[in-house]
């Protein structure tokens, strides 16, 4: 990764610029003339050629929920342990199996994850 002055460049993150006149905040400018990016000050028209041709970044970041993850072929499986004392909040079928994901996220405590057997429902759910 290059790196000019302090600003990184290519490192996904666009800070905030300052007039060097009168601290004021930078505007992203165009010009048109010599086909560069300036950044510009709107109070007293100071301006300096940008280091960096990004001027936002937007990230996106997708989570993806780990109930919907859980195949519910697990019902068959039968070296998991089986349940009646969590009845399914959908069928209130008392009959699941349960298990403790593997988490990729250290910080996250210990979480049950419950199937219900019943062929029909196969809801999934944690407590």
């Amino acid at each position: 990764m290059d790196t000019i002055g302090n600003t990184s460049v290519n490192s996904g993150f666009v800070g905030i610029k300052f007039c060097q006149e009168c601290n004021n905040m930078l505007y992203p400018k165009e010009d048109k003339e010599n086909r560069i990016l300036l950044y510009a000050c709107r109070r007293c028209q100071h301006q300096q050629a940008a280091d960096n041709p990004c001027i936002y970044v937007n990230k996106i970041t997708h989570e993806i929920d780990e109930l919907t993850q859980i195949v519910t072929d697990v019902i068959s499986d039968p070296t998991l342990p089986r349940t009646g004392d969590h009845p399914c909040p959908k069928c209130r079928t008392a009959d699941a199996v349960f298990f403790q994901a593997q988490s990729a996220r250290s910080e996250d405590r210990m979480t049950l994850y419950y199937v219900c057997r019943n062929q029909h429902c196969l809801h999934r759910w944690t407590e």
